[in-house]
């Protein structure tokens, strides 16, 4: 049992896509074992969580080789939670997707490419071994291409060509970092490659640890290499674009703090640099988002914006900042997920993402401006949400270890972040419509849209009047990954 709750996040999600592509004519079955797909990931990461609660990191290796030579998947409290919050955001996207709030076209390929996504994520969120960790970079890739390709118009095969170009530089980064890395060590398991590199000298290791970290730095949209993201993530359907949203970028993120974190200790000038980059990823975001109307650019460059602080957190490089920045992760994956998804019912009912061209819908729509609130102010930083603790933990840390700087620059991106939202929040619910007849179309079917953004605005209002059980689960992580029992 153990042996499959390991394989689950790979396993599941890519026999739902063998299945699914096997309904290809048959495009309701198709749908509906999409769901139930993503529902049973969902059961076996819930259980995987609860066995690593209950017992302890789980291993397993694969192959007939045991660790460090074969391939090694491990859940400790950090990977199962990565992997429980990667199958919740699949269902509540496959939810919406039977909404008729911008869904995804009900092509052949999209619940089979949706699937193996979830199964790239889910295979790097529990891989213990560091060139297994670029296979499934390499197959998120290329769901992720083919999702973004859907559309078959223009704009997606302009998107399709910005993302590809700035992932694969990544992608040759990482591989030539992970080669620089076997040929110092002779290893590629997270916990071998801990041990030999505290036998290496620093000055030798640096070149391939600095190679892979930029390629993570990448993938996760830092400054000055997150072009790709606002320039691509716009023109995706709201399910997959929340997908995206919530996942991808997280995934990097979750990559540099286990290089940083749990593999290699860095040198001081390396953290201070980790540092800055992270505050300059804050401001850039923040002020590409002010510049747009267009709510999903507003919200793709908040995705930059909010990288920043898990970044910050990484730099920090204490076990209070990791709790942190793991608190950070866990929590900004359902709010920004659900922002994106609200957009789309905003589109539905309004007819366009552009500000400039809606409106009214406080007046005719007073609990969906409500339901874009509680993301919105999480997204701030504004108590007692979720996002007031991830950012109070982490700029706490940021004052204790003497970063002013830091601080302030969060402190300053959290002010500009709650102008955009708000700037979202007055064109589209407060000001009336421009068109003076305008009414909401009737005959919507957005059901399963209230459904999914209504659960996970019930989680972000849970975890921020509870805090304690998630924090006090993100120290745990925060303690395994330092090497505490």
């Amino acid at each position: 049992m153990d042996a499959f709750l390991l394989i689950a996040p790979v396993i599941v999600p890519l026999g739902t896509a063998l299945l699914t592509a096997l309904l290809a004519a048959r495009p309701r079955a198709a749908q509906a074992l999409s769901l139930l797909g993503a529902i049973a990931l969902l059961g076996c990461a819930l259980a995987l969580t609860v066995r690593v609660i209950r017992d302890g990191t789980l291993r397993g290796s694969f192959g007939g080789w045991d660790a460090p030579f074969g391939i090694e998947f491990a859940a400790d409290p950090l990977g199962a939670s990565m992997v429980l919050i990667t199958a919740l955001m699949g269902v509540a996207c496959l939810l919406f997707q039977r909404s008729d709030a911008d869904p995804a076209p009900e092509r052949p390929t999209l619940h089979p490419l949706i699937h193996a996504l979830l199964a790239g994520v889910g295979g790097a969120f529990a891989t213990a071994d560091i060139f297994n960790l670029y296979v499934w970079f390499e197959v998120m890739l290329l769901a992720s291409l083919g999702l973004l390709a859907l559309g078959l118009g223009r704009r997606h095969l302009d998107a399709t060509l910005k993302y590809f170009v700035l992932n694969a530089l990544g992608t040759l980064l990482f591989l030539a970092g992970i080669a620089g890395l076997y040929g110092l060590t002779g290893h590629l398991n997270f916990a071998a490659l801990e041990i030999a590199g505290a036998g290496v000298e620093p000055a030798r290791l640096l070149p391939a640890a600095a190679l892979v970290a930029l390629a993570f730095l990448v993938k996760a949209g830092g400054f000055p290499l997150f072009a790709w993201l606002p320039a691509s993530y716009h023109t995706l359907p709201a399910p997959v674009l929340a997908l995206f949203a919530g996942l991808l970028t997280k995934v990097g993120v979750y990559a540099v703090l286990r290089l940083v974190g749990d593999v290699f200790d860095l040198d001081a000038v390396a953290y201070a640099l980790l540092g800055w980059i992270a505050v300059a990823t804050m401001v850039a975001g923040v002020l590409g988002a002010a510049f747009h109307w267009d709510i999903r650019r507003i919200l793709a460059f908040h995705i930059v914006s909010q990288i920043g602080y898990m970044l910050l957190g990484i730099a920090l490089h204490s076990p209070v900042a990791t709790v942190g920045t793991v608190f950070y992760i866990l929590h900004h994956i359902i709010v920004k997920a659900n922002l994106f998804l609200i957009a789309a019912m905003v589109w539905r009912l309004t007819g366009s993402y552009d500000l400039r061209h809606i409106g009214g819908l406080w007046k005719t729509r007073p609990w969906l401006g409500v339901l874009f609130l509680i993301p919105a102010l999480s997204l701030v930083g504004i108590p007692p949400l979720s996002g007031f603790w991830a950012k109070f933990i982490v700029v706490r840390e940021a004052l204790a270890q003497g970063q002013a700087w830091w601080a302030a620059a969060a402190l300053l991106v959290g002010f500009l972040t709650l102008y955009s939202m708000m700037k979202i929040w007055f064109e589209a619910f407060w000001k009336k419509h421009p068109q003076a007849a305008w009414t909401p179309p009737t005959g919507t079917r957005l059901g399963p849209a209230w459904a999914a953004t209504l659960g996970l605005a019930a989680l972000t209002l849970a975890i921020g009047l509870y805090p304690e059980p998630l924090y006090r689960f993100a120290e745990r992580a925060a303690l395994m990954m330092a090497g505490a029992p």
